[in-house]
């Protein structure tokens, strides 16, 4: 065991894992990876050695490793995101005495790296098992012929997934398919930022790993095929005589051009005789490309209206959908997929260089980890674990750690998780614990997004137009300086310079912050804000352009309800929402030595503040702000937000 030990302690030494976090002594690594010395050197308090090493080996029973194992082996086990956890948990308490013991505050006050969710990978994969038997059903027969694909794009997941299904139901092999489209890894439209940043691509691809992983334990396989979906769909159903593609429906015009360009190829695509047959097909001997809707909790087709005549108030909307739809029951696929065509090489996830992108390590904050797994093992966590959904209503707008809010909107972004599983989840919730307003919220700011989804139908491209859907004339600046000194989190205003810091290092950033950040960029500077939304853009892990731009156009004052004011003030909303600095101290470490009333309001202390703010003051004397512009930002609108 202590060879084995020995030889874990010398790969953590060498390996850029984020477990290092946890160790608040700045020479911790240097002294691990300097010389060999160091493995034989005494443990020192709140450094991880050799000793400590060893201690995770006997924590974590690693007793099936021998002394044979290879080091590719041993570098599975410790970038594997879930084992990971153990580590970086393990290591935080070796690392801390008795006389400073880790409490919720003081771990949000350090450097240390959460991952949400928290869970191991044994925990995770019971909760994951227990919630597939859960949403699945062996009560439906398969009745199809011949061979479908099913097209996976922003729906990575297995339950509840309906493209899927129906793929399922209408064939007798199954192929799932996803596109690297290289687009996505191109620039943006206005300003060329990068599309995908490192962060979302890395979450992307755990996404595609923990789906493959899925799909295997019931049968079949994806094929990881890398080039545009209009030359490869085609292609794959040529080849294996496929009768349908099915994939989930989007709403935005970049999807719907690939979405006619597959269609159009596909008409070129000449299906045999047998496979015409098993389509149902006499007079089109081509392949279909059939579309499911199943990005929103409500579905399109039981709306009380047509999407082209949703009202304009979201609460009109919502209060109509409230009293005249139901959400509909998630779809239950067999525990059985099974089986695919026959396919030699299912092809390999690239690497982030292969998608032209550096890799980019979480150190600080939260770390999310991408999956249906996950998300999956999230929802326990919050609403199982933790007990959290009775209170989400008075901690969702915090800004510091994992648990103020769900953190759910990276997995319904990527469609690792379903709306409807989701709302399913609060109800059983409801009827086995409680149900209050907390429990209403959630599905309150899941119709927010559901909302957003049907504005893109209706408004088309407008909404990433400058005038946004109401073609609101005004003089935005694209000043270079401004918008950098923003981008990079140095405008002199701690709470505007912590939050961009957190998306930045992270790829995520609370409701309460994105508003705070968006007000400042348009209202304060007075910066085009169509650079802001292709920021997000490039950063957030929970992107998806219907809720983005949605979100920067009411921001802006360029949304399509002409009632919205979005100034936020931010001494307001740093004297509510962050009130002894201990969310800008953990992003700006320089604050920490400041007395908490003055973290926010550090005055020369602080870097120089890049533009005066357009209302109220930041001197920590004045703590009314009785502008106009910065009373209208109330908490009012203070509901869209990501879930």
């Amino acid at each position: 065991m202590q060879g084995i030990s020995t030889t874990i302690g010398q790969h953590i030494a060498t390996s850029h894992l984020s477990i290092f976090s946890t160790c608040h002594n700045l020479n911790c690594l240097t002294c691990l990876s300097s010389s060999k010395a160091s493995f034989s050197a005494k443990p020192k308090r709140r450094c991880l050695t050799l000793h400590m090493a060893i201690s995770l080996c006997t924590t974590l029973q690693l007793q099936f490793l021998t002394l044979n194992s290879s080091k590719s082996t041993l570098t599975s086990i410790l970038t594997n995101p879930t084992t990971r956890y153990q580590f970086s948990t393990i290591t935080m308490n070796l690392c801390t005495t008795k006389s400073e013991p880790v409490t919720t505050s003081s771990a949000a006050s350090s450097s240390s790296m959460q991952y949400v969710p928290e869970q191991d990978s044994n925990e995770m994969e019971r909760v994951s098992n227990q919630t597939f038997q859960r949403y699945t059903s062996n009560n439906t027969k398969r009745s199809g012929k011949g061979t479908s694909i099913v097209w996976f794009r922003n729906d990575l997941r297995v339950l509840d997934n309906e493209a899927l299904y129906k793929a399922w139901i209408s064939s007798q092999t199954l192929l799932p398919v996803y596109c690297i489209d290289p687009r996505l890894f191109s620039t943006t439209h206005y300003f060329g930022f990068p599309k995908t940043g490192a962060l979302r691509a890395q979450f992307l691809l755990e996404c595609l790993a923990d789906l493959k992983k899925n799909l295997m334990k019931r049968g079949l396989n994806l094929l990881i095929q890398h080039g545009k979906p209009e030359d490869i769909i085609p292609s794959l159903a040529k080849a294996y005589g496929a009768h349908t593609v099915y994939a989930q429906k989007e709403t935005c015009s970049e999807e719907i051009n690939v979405e006619n360009s597959v269609s159009r190829c596909l008409q070129q695509v000449v299906l045999p005789s047998e496979e015409s047959a098993a389509a149902s097909t006499t007079s089109n001997s081509h392949p279909k490309l059939q579309f499911v809707w199943g990005t929103t909790m409500y579905h399109r087709d039981d709306l009380p209206f047509d999407v082209t005549c949703l009202p304009d108030v979201y609460t009109q909307f919502r209060k109509t959908i409230e009293a005249k739809c139901v959400v509909r029951s998630c779809i239950k696929l067999p525990t059985s997929l099974g089986p695919a065509p026959p396919i030699e090489d299912w092809g390999r996830l690239p690497s982030m260089e292969q998608l032209g992108l550096c890799s980019q390590n979480v150190s600080k904050g939260m770390k999310f980890v991408g999956g249906e797994t996950a998300g999956l093992n999230r929802i326990y966590e919050y609403f199982w674990k933790k007990d959290l959904l009775k209170v989400y209503k008075e901690t969702r707008n915090g800004m510091l750690g994992p648990d103020y809010s769900t953190k759910f909107s990276p997995w319904l972004a990527s469609g690792s998780l379903s709306p409807r599983l989701i709302h399913e989840e609060v109800k059983r919730y409801e009827n086995e614990r409680q149900a209050n307003s907390s429990t209403y919220w959630v599905l309150f700011e899941l119709i927010w997004r559901d909302y957003f989804r049907f504005l893109s139908v209706k408004y088309g491209n407008s909404i990433f137009h400058i005038g946004g859907p109401r073609n609101i004339q005004h003089n935005w600046s694209q000043d270079k300086k401004l918008f950098e000194s923003w981008r990079d989190g140095c405008t002199g205003y701690p709470l505007i310079d912590a939050n961009m810091k957190e998306l930045s290092t992270t790829g995520f950033m609370s409701n309460r912050g994105r508003q705070i950040v968006c007000s400042f960029l348009v209202r304060d500077m007075g910066i085009d804000w169509r650079m802001g939304a292709e920021w997000f853009e490039t950063c957030l892990l929970d992107y998806d352009p219907c809720s983005n731009y949605g979100n920067w156009t009411y921001g802006s004052g360029v949304g399509n309800d002409p009632r919205e004011d979005r100034y936020f003030s931010i001494p307001k909303q740093a004297q509510t929402y962050d009130p002894e600095g201990e969310y800008v101290a953990y992003w700006l470490p320089q604050l920490r030595a400041i007395s908490k009333d003055k973290r926010n309001f550090p005055g020369n202390l602080y870097i120089r503040q890049i533009v005066p703010l357009k209302f109220g003051t930041t001197s920590r004397h004045n703590k009314e702000d009785k502008s106009h512009g910065a009373r209208r930002g109330n908490d009012r609108r203070s509901n869209r937000r990501q879930v």
